[in-house]
């Protein structure tokens, strides 16, 4: 969330983000809210002051007369200071579902736009794959070599089910291993985290209140289940002050996620491209507060998954998502889209996002500044891979004529030398 102080001073700026972000922010209500927690606050601090200021007149007082005097009017100031703590936690806990809703500013390099429509691509590379044959989509090609199983995941759980099977599985766990190893290699600590979490990580992290019915939500323990290990790994370092030697903290972690897909019916029904579980392998940064070295580590972020992809041999455009399809939170965005020949387009893969203290506002990350003063921290996350989407690419781009998938080079070596699947 944003510095409350800050709305305050930057009401139109506010709007606008929130207008070109498409949520809804309502600047009378928040100065209404703000002025009236200040003078909630104000009131209570002061019949604080004179609580302590008669408890010190009590201890000082010079006779017995004086002493049950002060007593008896420190007994009447008492239910008045309750009242009135009771009266500012209603107001604050009002004021902090507000600001929970409140959106980012966009960085100044976001276009202005109203959808995904209005991405503007930035780069394309690779090249497009001409097949002297029919391609068939991955459905097909993976039906007859028996590495994905659509029929049975959706008998037992369901529409947007799958499983992988044989050297569908082991292709997953190969580009899983290649991302893995090369995040270890460029610094990033792996973790594995848990998938379950509780209601304040989902809000620390921007995914509540406004995306639950994106969420699969466990009602009787309370819990969540996460779309991604952004979740777990930002929420990590909750409520601490990180020193300047410990950042940036570079972070990566495989799990399991979950989305409910929810406003998607009839939209991508079958394959691979919109699911309900899937795993992916995320990677999350926490940095100093400084925009030039966040704009740095975006980029180092971004460059990570390109090179996964370009090991992978597929094609790609990068994007810069404008302000219709940035987050509430994020404040800079980039899409990663690859080339999927049975949609004779490219298709999302990777998001990268820079959210500034928007994350470790709520998360409570903190670091000191130069002169010892608590500042928030900068968070930032991207893709590194997800599967089972990139598998679309994999298998649909590098078919053979005689309805093999061959094996990029990098990925052999974890699928025991093998070339092609067959």
């Amino acid at each position: 969330m944003l510095d409350p102080k800050f709305i305050r001073d930057n009401l139109e700026a506010i709007a606008i983000a929130a207008k070109n972000k498409k949520f809804d922010f309502n600047p009378t209500l928040f100065t209404e809210l703000y002025e009236k927690r200040s003078k909630c606050i104000k009131e209570t601090e002061e019949l604080r002051n004179k609580r302590n200021e008669g408890s010190d007149a009590v201890k000082k007082a010079k006779s017995k007369e004086d002493r049950e005097h002060l007593v008896s009017q420190m007994r009447k100031m008492g239910p008045l200071l309750e009242e009135a703590e009771k009266h500012l936690r209603e107001v604050e806990s009002e004021f902090d579902k507000l600001l929970l809703t409140i959106p980012s500013i966009p960085s100044e390099d976001t276009p202005v736009g109203a959808s995904n429509l209005d991405n503007v691509e930035i780069r394309k590379v690779g090249e497009v794959p001409n097949f002297s044959f029919s391609p068939k989509d991955h459905i097909e090609l993976s039906k007859k070599l028996g590495i994905i199983d659509f029929e049975r995941g959706t008998t037992i759980a369901g529409s947007r089910s799958y499983f992988l099977l044989g050297a569908g599985a082991e292709l997953e766990r190969a580009v899983h291993s290649l991302a893995l190893d090369l995040l270890k290699s460029r610094g990033y600590k792996q973790f594995t985290v848990p998938v379950l979490v509780r209601t304040s990580a989902m809000e620390g992290t921007g995914y509540l209140p406004g995306g639950a019915d994106q969420a699969y939500y466990v009602e009787k323990d309370d819990m969540w289940l996460v779309g991604t290990s952004e979740v777990p790994l930002a929420s990590y370092h909750q409520n601490e002050i990180l020193e300047t030697s410990q950042l940036p903290v570079k972070m990566c972690a495989w799990s399991t996620c979950f989305r409910r897909e929810a406003g998607a019916a009839g939209k991508d029904t079958k394959g691979l491209y919109r699911v309900h579980q899937f795993q992916k392998i995320e990677q999350v940064v926490i940095c100093e507060p400084n925009i030039e070295k966040s704009d740095k580590l975006h980029a180092e972020l971004l460059k990570n998954a390109e090179d996964l992809l370009k090991l992978l041999e597929l094609p790609y455009r990068v994007v810069q998502v404008c302000t219709g399809d940035l987050g509430q939170g994020q404040v800079k965005k980039n899409d990663i889209e690859t080339w999927m020949p049975s949609r004779n387009n490219y298709g999302e893969t990777h998001s990268c996002s820079s959210f500034y203290d928007y994350q470790a506002r709520r998360l409570k990350i903190r670091t000191r500044d130069e002169n010892g003063k608590n500042q928030f921290c900068f968070t930032l996350n991207n893709t590194a891979v997800a599967t089972p989407r990139v598998l679309i690419p994999l298998i649909e781009n590098h078919q053979t004529t005689d309805g093999r998938i061959r094996i990029p080079k990098a990925l052999q070596k974890y699928m025991g030398g093998a070339e092609y699947i067959e």
